[in-house]
């Protein structure tokens, strides 16, 4: 994962559509979509939002306060 600063952020979310050249980017077209496959890592867990959103607001730590849970969890049902 790439991680930006909070200047450089701002600064990529203020260009504009029109500012960003994709001139050698080329366009996905309706073959590419038929034959796309979505692939899932195999650590994928999908927290429900506002689930989610309740351990964000708990501090920047929040991966870690999810695997805290759920170890927690683990251990009081083995």
């Amino acid at each position: 994962m790439i991680k930006f600063s909070k200047t450089r952020l701002s600064e990529i979310e203020s260009f504009s559509e029109d500012a960003i050249d994709t001139s050698e980017i080329p366009e996905l077209d309706d073959d590419f979509w038929e034959n796309a496959q979505r692939i899932v890592p195999e650590n994928y867990l999908q927290i429900e939002q506002e689930i989610l959103e309740w351990f964000k607001g708990q501090g920047q730590a929040y991966h870690a306060q999810i695997n805290k849970v759920l170890r927690a969890h683990i251990e009081t049902h083995r």
